[in-house]
């Protein structure tokens, strides 16, 4: 199944679309000895992950350069996807072990040279610091704050999918971060958001 281009706001290209499809192939046959996802068919991936991590790319800030870190990147969303998408270097830190080995196999069949999978802790992961950071299904947005403050390089941004916490989270991560936030409506979840954050910094610190 391709993806709608005027849905998605932004083309697909053939390429792309049969490296995902092989990408899902991958771990749907990996996710009956691994719990990588919940969903059991190839559609339900297609609908509920890849278009999901697809539906970042308009948000990617122009400026960035290739360097892109991925944290708790569980199968591969977004960051495998960005990865397929945009041809980008792309750190993957992903802590569980056989999910990392499912990244690193992921990335040589699907022969994407730029992808680096890190199998440890995110605070145990030494990376030079990034222009941009993306996190889904991660954590509380106060914990992915405290993780983009030690990733993100000077004027960095982070790309954080939430569902329908996004604007209490957002409230609870005011008392202790100021950032400047911007808010995109997911284009598969009407309930969700897209948090793209910059400036970030602890409440009391100098700009």
């Amino acid at each position: 199944m391709k993806p709608d281009e005027g849905e998605l706001g932004f083309p697909v290209s053939r390429e792309t679309t049969e490296k995902l499809r092989s990408f899902v192939d991958l771990l749907l046959r990996w996710n009956r000895r691994v719990n990588l996802v919940s969903t059991r068919s190839a559609e339900e991936v297609w609908q509920r992950h890849i278009v999901d991590s697809l539906q970042l790319l308009p948000l990617l800030p122009e400026t960035a350069s290739n360097a892109l870190v991925d944290i708790g990147s569980g199968a591969g969303f977004p960051g495998m996807v960005l990865a397929v998408a945009t041809g980008r270097g792309v750190d993957l830190v992903e802590a569980d072990k056989r999910k990392a080995a499912f990244l690193v196999e992921t990335a040589a069949r699907l022969d994407l040279r730029g992808v680096r999978v890190h199998a440890k802790r995110i605070e145990d992961t030494k990376l030079p610091r990034t222009e941009l950071l993306t996190a889904r299904a991660l954590a509380p947005l106060p914990v992915l704050l405290h993780h983009a403050r030690a990733l993100l390089a000077p004027g960095g941004t982070a790309l954080f999918p939430k569902g329908r916490t996004a604007e209490e989270e957002l409230t609870a991560a005011s008392r202790d971060w100021i950032m400047r936030v911007e808010r995109f409506q997911s284009r598969t979840d009407p309930a969700s958001t897209i948090l793209r954050i910059s400036e970030i910094r602890p409440v009391g610190s100098e700009a």
